[in-house]
Order: structure tokens, then sequence, then C-alpha cells
């Protein structure tokens, strides 16, 4: 699949990030098409070192989902479409009875039988370890030293109220270069009235709070500083009051609030004239609009002025330009594969960042743009409720150079 390494053709990387809950609520549906998509994106992206970080692995019950998430890994370990690769190494956070540190993020990293040299950071004894086989752990992670792994901090989560948030962060060496690979998942928006209120939205604040707190965390003193790859739900929504006003120009407001509270729990938008026809109808868990071509057309680049929330960070963290349409919330309906729902404002999600020394590796003058890709996996069938993101690039031989004796003072074994 991935043929044999030469140093003109350099290494090559594939990043994934993919929320996968729904899979493991329909897994019948939903978990064949999925595989079906990854694996045709591995056979034409043809990586040798390939890294899939997922989010929310197990659904929403997950206690009842423990058996389908074990095939699942499974399937991925065993499948004819993964046989040359010879190495990998499954980090899944299943320990769902510990409030304190469930993350349901799961890390799977596989590696090429031709790739000879790959090595993984040991953050215990801060020395790097050959990866040979293959190799699965579930058990509490925080304890598993070939990663770290966190929670935020409970004052981080809205309201105080515990959710499956955090980062798992590992370190490879490969060819001459070091970096590191975050698995993230941010707050999300809880209501779309709250989210409309103001502009930036009190939840994008949230996010924010927690991404500096992953930024810090991954670049304090502890370890010797390496580019870093971070990629995973960040639940990034476009501006919602921006967004309304550029979709409903001229429209008049309706605001229906409770009998009993007072408070605002729906809000119609109306075209002026047209017998005032509903083009808007915004409630807690409600976003339809009248028109969801204008997310589709031109894969909803139109909108890319109202994502915003990464400005913020812009000299930490970049991203190549994304060229496909918002990957949530798409339809769970396994017969409507472009389909959104009807439960938020579709947004750019699920991303793949970079920081500026990680940027340089996928950049390098001799990378051709064409064996640069970023984009979605499955754009015209279901793959639940967020579509895959992947990032596709090779490193060549000498990328890593002003850090090719890096690695070398962890000691590698």
């Amino acid at each position: 699949m991935a043929g044999k390494l030469t140093a003109a053709q350099g290494t090559g990387i594939l990043l994934v990030t993919a929320n996968v809950g729904s899979l493991f609520d329909d897994p019948e549906n939903l978990q064949k098409t999925w595989l079906r998509e990854f694996y045709q994106t591995v056979q034409s992206q043809k990586p040798h070192f390939l890294a899939v970080h997922c989010q929310e692995v197990g659904g929403k019950n997950y206690e009842a989902s423990m058996p389908h998430v074990d095939s699942f890994v499974k399937e991925l370990l065993s499948s004819d479409a993964m046989k040359e690769y010879s190495r990998a190494r499954v980090y899944l956070d299943e320990n769902y009875k510990s409030q304190e540190h469930f993350t349901a993020l799961g890390s799977f990293y596989f590696i090429h039988e031709s790739l000879k040299n790959i090595h993984q950071f040991d953050f215990k004894t801060k020395k790097f370890k050959k990866v040979v086989g293959k190799e699965t752990c579930t058990e509490t992670l925080e304890r598993t030293p070939m990663l770290e792994k966190e929670k935020f901090p409970q004052d981080y989560f809205p309201e105080s109220k515990w959710s499956r948030k955090g980062f798992i962060r590992t370190r490879w060496a490969l060819a001459d270069c070091t970096f590191d690979l975050v698995n993230i998942h941010l707050f999300h928006d809880a209501s779309n009235l709250v989210a409309q209120e103001k502009s930036p939205s009190v939840y994008s604040g949230t996010r924010q709070k927690a991404l500096g707190y992953v930024l810090e965390r991954i670049t304090d003193q502890r370890y010797e500083k390496v580019p870093h790859f971070v990629f995973g739900d960040f639940n990034f929504r476009l501006d919602s009051r921006e967004v309304i006003g550029s979709l409903c120009p001229t429209a008049i407001l309706q605001t229906v609030r409770a009998a009993d509270t007072d408070e605002v729990n729906q809000l119609i938008y109306r075209e002026s004239d047209n017998d005032r026809k509903v083009i808007l109808q915004i409630e807690k868990k409600l976003f339809n609009y009248v028109n969801q071509d204008v997310f589709r057309e031109n894969n909803g680049t139109s909108l890319l002025e109202f994502d915003k929330e990464l400005s913020v960070f812009k000299d930490r963290l970049h991203e190549l330009d994304i060229s496909f349409p918002p990957s949530y919330p798409y339809s769970e309906d396994s017969s409507q594969g472009k389909q959104y729902m009807n439960t938020r404002c579709p947004a750019w999600c699920d991303r793949i960042l970079m920081s500026s020394s990680a940027r340089d590796l996928v950049l390098k003058p001799e990378n051709e743009e064409r064996s640069i890709v970023y984009d979605n996996i499955g754009p015209n069938v279901c793959m639940g409720d967020h579509k895959p993101v992947f990032l596709s690039f090779r490193i060549t031989a000498g990328a890593g150079k002003p850090n090719a004796n890096k690695h070398k003072c962890c000691d590698v074994q």
C-alpha cells in the first residue's frame, strides 16, 4: 500500500480526527460505511505513519456500547486494508466510572512495515523507545508513561458540570523529526439561544480558555519543546450573532417567551414581506434555516468569514486553507450523506492545527503542493454527525535538520 521508502519520496504522514460517537449508537448501519471510507482514504494517501484521534469513543451510552468499541478496535487492527501496518499503538480512555478522569478519547497510531526507524517517547523516563508489535492500552491512561492525558480542571467546565472534555498527548521520533500529537475535545455550545446573545459568544470564551490551557501544558518546561500537531473536535462555531445577521439581513424578529418564567425559548425570523414567511427558527437545540444549500454551496466557504475562534491563537497555531464543508452537525440517517441536522448552525468543529515549527515540516519547499491534502472523509455518505477530517503530507529526509539531534539527548532506545 505505502510502498518502499526512498529519500526522495519521504515519509508519508496521515493525520485524521474523527468524533465517532454516532458509530456506537448505530453500529449496524454506520460503522461499516465509516470503516470503508476510512480505508479508502488510507489506500489513496498511502501513509507510512497514520494517526487517528477519536472523540466520544463509545457514544452517549458508554457502558452499553463497550462491546461495539471492542469490535471497532479489533476490526481496525486486523482488517485486510491495514495488514501492511505491522505496528500499532491504541490508547482508549475507557474508565467511564471516573468522572474526574474520563474523557472518552481514543488515539490510534499505525506504522507501515516499510518504516524502519520510529520511536515513541516515554514521559516518565524521558527517553524514546523503539516501537515494535501492536499494543492496546485501555486501563487508566493517566498512569501510562507513553502519553500524557488530562481532563480540564473542573472550574473550566461550563457551570462546573463534568463532561468528557480533555486531551491526550503523545510524542514521536521518525526520520530526523520529533513531534507531539495532541488529541483534543473542547466544550460545545449548550444553547443556540445563549450563543447568539453576544459576539463572540460566552462558549467561545470557554473554548479559548481551555485551548490556552492545553498549549501552556504542552509547551511548559517539563519537556523539551518540539513541533506539535493539535487535532480533534475543537467545537469551534461560527459567530452566531454575525451569521444570523448575514442570513436574515432584513428579517423581522419575533421573540417567544415561556409563559411561566418569561424566559426566551424561541426566536423566529420572518421576511418583512412575502406573507411574513419564516426564514429561521432558533431554540436551545434548534437552528432551522430555510435554505440549507448556503452551507453546502462552494463547500460553505462563504461562511468562513464568521469562523473566528482560531484568530485568537493566530501566532501560536496554524491551519491549511479549508476547502471542505462544515464538518458538523450532519444527519445520522444512513441514507442522508450530505444533509445537516437542524440542531445547530453548521460549523467547522473538527480541525487539524499545528505550531509554526510543525507547519514548517508540512510546508517544506520540497513538498509539492499536490502532495499536501487537507480534506474531509466520506463527503457523500453518512459518517455520523461529524465528518472526519484528515491532513496528508510527506516529511522529506532532512526536513527536521535544525532539530536533527534533538531527540538524541533523550537517549533513544
